[in-house]
């Protein structure tokens, strides 16, 4: 199964090559870095779950 989603910071920053984890249940399944339009995609294995998607937010700069 591939989950496709595309992130878009309010602030305008772009998310480009950020590190990303998807979690089921809270334990990761995959990993996955954005792509140039923001873009993500993930592959994992079909399963009832709660999803969620973990953003190491140590890579954004402040102004």
């Amino acid at each position: 199964m591939s989950i496709k989603l595309k992130l878009e910071l309010a602030s305008g920053q772009s998310l480009k090559g950020a590190p990303l984890e998807l979690l089921a249940d809270g334990k990761p399944i995959a990993k996955a870095v954005v792509g140039e339009s923001g873009v993500v995609a993930f592959d994992a294995r079909p399963k009832a779950a709660k999803l969620t998607v973990r953003v190491d937010r140590g890579i954004l700069k402040t102004a």
